[in-house]
């Protein structure tokens, strides 16, 4: 099952300093243009050759958004069956942090 969690949420935590790892699977083109401060781009058609080498605790928070949210379920599917066990996406993605608003870094 996907832990999900949504935009506010993910600011408060963000916010609140929480240590945890904000992961973007978007490409790296979208990366580029604007992205939730302190983000790690892994695009989502890399992760499985590669999440294990950059996020290596597998019990560590793991905030992981997109676009839309869809890139991020897929992402934290193949993470939860790869024995990541304290992952999240973001739901409704980049669309709705932009509606509500929220801070972004280009």
């Amino acid at each position: 099952m996907i832990q999900e969690i949504t935009p506010e949420q993910a600011q408060k935590s963000l916010v609140d300093s929480l240590e945890q790892i904000v992961l973007d699977v978007r490409t790296t083109g979208e990366f580029g243009r604007n992205r939730i401060k302190g983000a790690i781009n892994l695009p989502v058609d890399e992760l499985l050759k590669k999440v294990e080498t950059i996020i290596t605790d597998k019990t560590k928070r793991v905030l992981v958004y997109c676009l839309s949210g869809a890139r991020s379920e897929a992402a934290v599917e193949a993470m939860v069956q790869m024995g990541y066990t304290n992952v999240f996406s973001m739901t409704g993605g980049l669309l709705v942090w932009r509606l509500k608003q929220f801070p972004l870094e280009n």
